[in-house]
């Protein structure tokens, strides 16, 4: 039987792959850079969950491999340990210890100590939530509600201001649900995550197609008033269409000062149905929280003159390939995917049940909001207008 050679990797060309996956490049095309396959590049990200471990470096303060040259001619001469020390600035005891844990005086050899003493720093520190059983507690009952990161470390901090001991930073949570070897997080919280991938990804890369379709009598969002732009009062929306299995497809419209969002269930995607949906969902709404919409460049909105006639609403359109012109909406559809995952048949779920899932999403804080969620925001704008 003939067996694989198994791949290696030099440390130069670690830091190439680490440095094409942080730029997006796919497993694939890192892997023809070696010419290996995919699968010898996956081994080597995966060990840390995607995430590139930081590049190691000795503590400023630890002995460096010329004062230990100096103790070894020292030692062969005879000196002692004090004389050794007030030569070198350093306190007795660490001169002494550092002889003693690497042969004593008749074997003490500078590179053999050097070399020990960079293995022995290879001991992994102990994050937080491995030492904090009751904080990583409540980071997995947030995760669970399929909070991110993120917002358990906002709300954290948000919700103890004076209590260090309940603080953790997203990145350590992520690292924690990466990187198994912590021990810290279980593994089975990732597909809380709103991308369940196993590794981390890079985000240079976008899933948005090209250009739809030409819209006759599109307004382009450059003509969007400043106050909408700015964010500075309420009642401007962002919208799209959330597309499911067998041809099904929800409308989801974001508020952009609050983020507050609002799901409407759709029939079909043909223009007359989505405008008609549009409009039930814009009469639930008083005009001063429902001034303006944004939308892209989607064919299902071909009939906006018809939604601008019966709602007093003007519709604005993104440039073309410019979906990012849409954040907001972009950001909450993204966040939907965790309720409502690319595969499944939207159309059997009911207005109510939408409903449901929009509160759940208008409850979960926001970094951009100071941690406080959408609901809190829209509702003391909608008290202030009533």
């Amino acid at each position: 039987m003939k067996y694989r050679t198994r791949t290696y990797y030099t440390d130069g060309q670690k830091g190439l792959m680490w440095e094409r996956w942080k730029a997006g490049w796919t497993l694939h095309q890192v892997a023809h850079l070696f010419n290996r396959a995919h699968t010898s590049v996956r081994g080597v990200l995966a060990q840390t969950g995607g995430i590139r471990p930081p590049q190691r470096r000795r503590c400023a303060i630890a002995l460096t491999l010329a004062e230990r040259e100096e103790i070894s001619r020292a030692v062969a001469e005879g000196q002692s340990i004090r004389s050794i020390s007030a030569r070198l600035g350093r306190a007795p005891s660490t001169v002494s210890r550092e002889i003693r844990r690497n042969g004593g005086q008749a074997d003490y050899r500078a590179t053999e100590a050097d070399n020990a003493a960079w293995d022995r720093a290879l001991r992994p520190k102990r994050c937080k939530l491995a030492e904090d059983r009751a904080l990583a507690r409540i980071v997995t009952d947030k995760l669970r509600l399929l909070w991110s990161p993120e917002q358990v470390a906002g709300w954290l901090k948000h919700t103890y201001p004076c209590d260090e001991s309940h603080r953790v930073s997203h990145e350590t949570i992520y690292r924690s649900l990466f990187i198994q070897a912590r021990g810290a997080l279980k593994k089975e919280l990732l597909q809380h995550l709103r991308c369940t991938r196993g590794m981390r990804r890079s985000r240079h890369h976008t899933q948005k197609t090209d250009v739809h379709g030409q819209i006759v009598g599109a307004v382009s969002i450059s003509q969007r008033p400043a106050s909408a732009e700015d964010r500075a009062v309420p009642g401007h929306w962002e919208g799209d269409l959330m597309f499911g299995a067998h041809n099904s497809q929800i409308a989801t419209l974001v508020e952009r000062q609050t983020r507050y969002l609002m799901l409407a269930k759709v029939a079909g995607k043909d223009t007359e149905t989505v405008v008609d949906a549009l409009i039930k969902n814009a009469r639930k709404l008083p005009q001063e929280l429902y001034k303006s919409l944004t939308w892209d460049r989607g064919k299902e909105m071909a009939g906006h003159k018809r939604f601008t006639l019966a709602t007093d609403i003007q519709v604005y359109f993104c440039d073309p390939r410019s979906p990012w012109q849409r954040g907001s909406n972009e950001n909450t559809n993204g966040l939907l995917r965790q309720y409502l995952p690319k595969g499944i048949d939207i159309s059997s779920y009911s207005q109510a049940k939408l409903n449901a899932i929009a509160r759940q999403l208008n409850e979960r804080p926001r970094k951009t909001l100071g941690y406080q969620t959408p609901a809190e925001r829209f509702n003391h704008t909608v008290a202030l207008t009533g």
